[in-house]
């Protein structure tokens, strides 16, 4: 493959800013056709974002001969049904983040890739970006020692969104989410654990609702062993006050700590006897461009994506076992 032809399904909010534009800033890399089901929806995206062709139906991009990959941005509950669709017109697939409602669900998608010898990729976009790979150099650099427990605190307060009893959003509705904003924010931290430590060896948690304005759980504490031994923990709560509000990732090692945050992009910190230094590196306007740009590498035979089905189903078991699935 010379030059990546993106097709997308499902054109939403994701997309806008995120992640659409970037396809056409990519070296290599044109976005050509999108799909929304809505068709005044799907036409004014395409002529926003100048894109030559839109359309209302899947199987219509899926089976356009100019389209040569396909990124599916639609919530999870469409994404099994579209992956094996993909699949099966031999075109590689980039799926949004988290994966599948559940692990049973990437186990599927990977097998159907697999079976059609295509690739198969996931937005976990944090793998290739200069904020989280600054995190990754100083780990393997040894550059606080050996890791001996890292932390994970993430609170916010809820959303307008969620105070509308009458039509909540779809993220807190699990028959489409596959579970709620743990299973959508803290999905991006649980794959920078395995992408910094490896696959976790062992986990357990509780989860709670403890506000009660949604039926999933708002409330999680977790914790994690990786094969070297190294320990983390996490709490996440989705209905804390204003003022607990907190987005903080912290490794502890022998000669020092690292302390980031999952979501503000804060200046990362290094904390040592003999030093403390800050790297300031803001979240790109494109936030998903290096990971698109990763994938497209790998797929004219210039590099590889970092993040594969196989990853991203490894935080999709982790979430499962966090939340008793």
């Amino acid at each position: 493959m010379n030059k990546v032809k993106w097709g997308i399904l499902g054109c939403g909010d994701v997309t806008e800013q995120k992640s659409g534009p970037a396809f056409n800033k990519v070296k290599n890399s044109e976005l050509v056709a999108v799909m929304r089901r809505t068709t005044s929806k799907a036409k004014d995206y395409a002529e926003r974002h100048g894109i030559s062709k839109w359309y209302d139906q899947a199987g219509e991009l899926i089976d356009d001969s100019e389209v040569n990959a396909i990124y599916i941005a639609t919530p999870p509950d469409a994404h099994l049904e579209y992956v094996k669709k993909v699949a099966a017109a031999g075109k590689p697939v980039y799926v949004e983040k988290p994966m599948a409602r559940t692990y049973a669900e990437c186990q599927e998608m990977i097998e159907v890739c697999q079976k059609a010898d295509v690739p198969l990729f996931v937005a976990y976009y944090r793998r290739s970006l200069p904020y989280f790979l600054k995190v990754k150099e100083m780990l393997e650099n040894g550059a606080i020692g050996k890791p001996l427990l890292v932390n994970i605190q993430l609170y916010q307060p809820p959303r307008s969104e969620d105070l509308n009893m009458e039509e909540l959003p779809w993220r807190v509705k699990p028959e489409i989410s596959g579970g709620g904003y743990f299973m959508d924010m803290a999905a991006h931290q649980l794959d920078l654990l395995d992408f910094f430590f490896g696959p976790a060896v062992e986990v357990k948690g509780l989860v709670s609702n403890r506000r009660g304005l949604y039926k999933v759980e708002d409330t999680i504490s977790a914790s994690f062993k990786f094969e070297s031994g190294l320990i983390a923990n996490g709490s996440w709560c989705f209905v804390s006050d204003d003022l607990n509000k907190l987005d903080k990732m912290e490794i502890q090692g022998t000669k020092g700590r690292i302390v980031f945050s999952g979501f503000d992009f804060s200046p990362v910190l290094i904390e040592t006897e003999d030093e403390k230094e800050e790297f300031d590196m803001p979240k790109p306007a494109h936030i998903q461009q290096p990971m698109i740009q990763s994938i497209v590498n790998e797929l004219t035979g210039q590099g590889e994506s970092p993040s594969k089905g196989e990853s991203a189903a490894r935080t999709n078991l982790m979430i499962d076992q966090i939340t008793g699935k």
